[in-house]
Protein backbone atom coordinates (compact mmCIF):
# COMPACT_ATOMS: atom_id res chain seq x y z
CA UNK A 1 0.00 0.00 0.00
CA UNK A 2 1.59 3.68 -1.05
CA UNK A 3 1.91 5.81 2.14
CA UNK A 4 0.43 9.54 1.42
CA UNK A 5 2.77 12.20 1.54
CA UNK A 6 2.52 14.87 4.06
CA UNK A 7 2.19 17.53 1.63
CA UNK A 8 -0.85 15.42 0.23
CA UNK A 9 -3.28 16.30 3.05
CA UNK A 10 -4.91 13.61 6.06
CA UNK A 11 -4.54 9.73 4.75
CA UNK A 12 -8.35 9.09 3.61
CA UNK A 13 -8.83 5.68 2.30
CA UNK A 14 -9.95 5.06 -0.83
CA UNK A 15 -13.42 2.99 -0.85
CA UNK A 16 -11.52 0.11 -2.65
CA UNK A 17 -9.26 -0.46 0.13
CA UNK A 18 -12.11 -0.61 2.85
CA UNK A 19 -12.83 -4.35 3.63
CA UNK A 20 -16.16 -4.01 3.99
CA UNK A 21 -18.19 -1.36 3.88
CA UNK A 22 -20.66 -0.01 7.08
CA UNK A 23 -24.09 -1.43 5.46
CA UNK A 24 -22.81 -4.70 4.75
CA UNK A 25 -21.63 -5.07 8.42
CA UNK A 26 -24.73 -3.74 9.80
CA UNK A 27 -26.57 -6.38 7.68
CA UNK A 28 -23.78 -8.74 8.50
CA UNK A 29 -24.16 -10.49 5.30
CA UNK A 30 -20.13 -9.07 4.03
CA UNK A 31 -18.39 -10.14 7.14
CA UNK A 32 -16.87 -13.49 7.41
CA UNK A 33 -19.34 -13.93 10.37
CA UNK A 34 -22.62 -13.14 7.83
CA UNK A 35 -21.51 -15.07 5.25
CA UNK A 36 -21.61 -18.09 7.08
CA UNK A 37 -24.90 -17.54 9.05
CA UNK A 38 -26.25 -16.72 5.49
CA UNK A 39 -24.51 -20.56 4.45
CA UNK A 40 -25.82 -21.97 7.06
CA UNK A 41 -29.04 -20.81 5.83
CA UNK A 42 -29.00 -21.73 2.78
CA UNK A 43 -28.50 -25.28 4.09
CA UNK A 44 -30.84 -25.33 6.26
CA UNK A 45 -33.61 -24.19 4.16
CA UNK A 46 -32.38 -27.01 1.38
CA UNK A 47 -32.83 -29.41 4.01
CA UNK A 48 -36.20 -28.33 4.84
CA UNK A 49 -37.23 -28.85 1.46
CA UNK A 50 -35.62 -31.93 1.56
CA UNK A 51 -32.96 -31.16 -1.15
CA UNK A 52 -29.47 -32.75 -1.40
CA UNK A 53 -26.83 -30.80 -2.24
CA UNK A 54 -26.45 -32.58 -5.29
CA UNK A 55 -29.90 -32.22 -6.81
CA UNK A 56 -29.48 -28.05 -5.43
CA UNK A 57 -26.56 -28.24 -7.75
CA UNK A 58 -28.19 -29.25 -10.99
CA UNK A 59 -31.13 -26.88 -10.31
CA UNK A 60 -28.41 -24.05 -10.32
CA UNK A 61 -26.66 -25.50 -12.83
CA UNK A 62 -23.69 -25.79 -10.78
CA UNK A 63 -21.09 -28.95 -9.43
CA UNK A 64 -22.20 -29.61 -5.85
CA UNK A 65 -18.57 -28.65 -4.44
CA UNK A 66 -20.24 -25.28 -5.36
CA UNK A 67 -23.03 -25.62 -3.59
CA UNK A 68 -21.05 -27.16 -0.45
CA UNK A 69 -18.80 -23.63 -0.26
CA UNK A 70 -22.14 -21.61 -0.08
CA UNK A 71 -23.09 -23.27 2.70
CA UNK A 72 -19.71 -23.00 4.60
CA UNK A 73 -18.87 -19.57 3.23
CA UNK A 74 -15.97 -20.37 1.33
CA UNK A 75 -17.63 -18.77 -1.82
CA UNK A 76 -19.81 -15.51 -1.85
CA UNK A 77 -23.39 -15.78 -3.06
CA UNK A 78 -23.74 -12.70 -6.16
CA UNK A 79 -27.17 -11.20 -6.38
CA UNK A 80 -28.18 -13.25 -9.57
CA UNK A 81 -28.05 -16.49 -7.79
CA UNK A 82 -29.55 -14.96 -4.99
CA UNK A 83 -32.83 -14.27 -6.64
CA UNK A 84 -32.22 -18.18 -8.22
CA UNK A 85 -32.04 -19.45 -4.52
CA UNK A 86 -34.73 -17.56 -3.23
CA UNK A 87 -37.08 -18.81 -6.42
CA UNK A 88 -35.86 -22.54 -5.63
CA UNK A 89 -36.13 -22.83 -2.56
CA UNK A 90 -39.88 -20.79 -2.18
CA UNK A 91 -38.33 -18.05 0.14
CA UNK A 92 -37.94 -14.00 -0.45
CA UNK A 93 -34.46 -13.03 -1.25
CA UNK A 94 -34.66 -11.18 2.53
CA UNK A 95 -35.04 -14.02 3.80
CA UNK A 96 -32.19 -15.89 2.09
CA UNK A 97 -30.21 -13.02 3.61
CA UNK A 98 -31.44 -13.35 6.98
CA UNK A 99 -32.71 -9.17 6.82
CA UNK A 100 -36.36 -10.22 7.93
CA UNK A 101 -37.36 -13.32 10.20
CA UNK A 102 -38.99 -16.23 8.03
CA UNK A 103 -42.43 -18.13 9.36
CA UNK A 104 -41.49 -21.47 11.23
CA UNK A 105 -42.93 -24.60 9.64
CA UNK A 106 -42.64 -27.43 11.62
CA UNK A 107 -39.97 -29.71 10.17
CA UNK A 108 -41.31 -32.33 7.99
CA UNK A 109 -39.37 -36.12 9.10
CA UNK A 110 -40.47 -37.69 5.82
CA UNK A 111 -38.08 -35.07 3.35
CA UNK A 112 -39.40 -37.28 0.52
CA UNK A 113 -42.57 -36.78 1.15
CA UNK A 114 -41.50 -32.91 1.60
CA UNK A 115 -39.86 -33.20 -2.22
CA UNK A 116 -43.42 -34.75 -3.50
CA UNK A 117 -45.84 -32.09 -1.82
CA UNK A 118 -43.69 -29.61 -3.58
CA UNK A 119 -44.31 -31.14 -6.76
CA UNK A 120 -48.04 -31.83 -5.47
CA UNK A 121 -48.12 -28.08 -5.88
CA UNK A 122 -47.24 -27.28 -9.42
CA UNK A 123 -49.93 -29.91 -10.52
CA UNK A 124 -52.62 -28.57 -12.18
CA UNK A 125 -55.70 -28.35 -10.50
CA UNK A 126 -57.39 -30.91 -11.77
CA UNK A 127 -54.07 -33.61 -11.09
CA UNK A 128 -54.38 -32.49 -7.52
CA UNK A 129 -58.01 -32.80 -7.02
CA UNK A 130 -58.04 -36.02 -8.34
CA UNK A 131 -54.74 -37.11 -6.38
CA UNK A 132 -55.95 -35.78 -3.36
CA UNK A 133 -59.26 -37.93 -3.43
CA UNK A 134 -57.08 -40.65 -4.22
CA UNK A 135 -54.77 -39.99 -0.37
CA UNK A 136 -58.27 -39.56 0.93
CA UNK A 137 -59.51 -42.68 0.25
CA UNK A 138 -56.70 -44.65 0.96
CA UNK A 139 -56.28 -42.82 4.61
CA UNK A 140 -60.21 -43.49 5.31
CA UNK A 141 -59.64 -47.21 4.33
CA UNK A 142 -56.50 -47.35 6.75
CA UNK A 143 -57.99 -44.91 9.90
CA UNK A 144 -61.05 -46.13 9.52
CA UNK A 145 -62.50 -41.98 9.15
CA UNK A 146 -63.05 -39.91 6.82
CA UNK A 147 -60.54 -36.89 6.15
CA UNK A 148 -61.07 -33.06 6.13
Amino acid sequence: MLQPRLEDGPYTPRSNELKESVLAKKRGVATEAGQEKLGERLAQLRKERGLTQVELAEALGVAQSIVSKYESGELRLHGELIIQLAELLDVTADELLGLVDRPRAGPTKDKRLARRLQDFDKLPKRDRDALTRTVDAFLTARTGRATA
